[in-house]
């Protein structure tokens, strides 16, 4: 999907340097905040967020903490798949845990199921909007996405990639205690069309 998306974008739509980073780095603090708002909505994480909650929750330190941490670990698998990095990838591994702590931190858990589903929804829908910034800004994917690219070089599909790594980190996760639910599954089911839909709205016009 991600290199679907990314040949639909031509270098003379990117927009200027200051516009692409501008782009880049509200993606990710909109990202951020997706995460924050489903995991505070107690109603189910996407399966990276159900890895790095149950990473938390039995190996200690923040949620934010282990999206960078295992950011990290994932860029050293680019190496056998000779995935190159951009400065957006960098942000990626640095930035994103660091706005998910602080949404979490700001936001107050809600009781109400109604307002944990105005989490649930209000996340989702950024973190689809926030795939259209960080990735029209065309400065290089997340690890999380290199690692699907660069196992489609290999000759893998990228369907297959994304099945087999989200599966395999939603396991180990829900092993782990993170939380698997509703939530999960309006995840899996509601960001492929919320990124299509978004990705032309949030490229720069001309």
């Amino acid at each position: 999907m991600i290199k679907a998306i990314m040949s639909e974008i031509s270098l003379p739509t990117l927009g200027s340097l200051p516009s692409r980073l501008t782009r880049l780095y509200a993606g990710l603090a909109l990202y951020g905040a997706g995460i924050g708002l489903q995991i505070e909505s107690h109603l189910g994480g996407s399966p990276w967020d159900v890895f790095h909650q149950g990473l938390s929750i039995h190996m200690g330190l923040s949620i934010g903490t282990w999206i960078i941490l295992v950011g990290a670990l994932v860029m050293l698998l680019w190496i056998p798949l000779r995935q190159k990095p951009g400065i957006g990838t960098v942000s990626n591994v640095v930035l994103l845990g660091v706005f998910a702590d602080a949404v979490m931190w700001l936001a107050p858990t809600p009781e109400p199921l109604a307002a944990r589903w105005a989490y649930l929804l209000l996340g989702v829908v950024a973190t689809g909007a926030a795939t259209g910034l960080y990735i029209g800004a065309g400065l290089g994917p997340g690890p999380r996405d290199g690692l699907m690219t660069g196992l489609n070089r290999l000759g893998m599909s990228i369907g297959t990639a994304r099945t087999i790594i989200e599966v395999t980190v939603l396991a180990i996760g829900w092993l782990l205690g993170g939380t698997v639910g509703i939530g999960t599954v309006v995840f899996a089911l509601a960001i492929g069309p919320l990124t299509q839909f978004f990705m032309p709205r949030m490229r720069p016009k001309g």
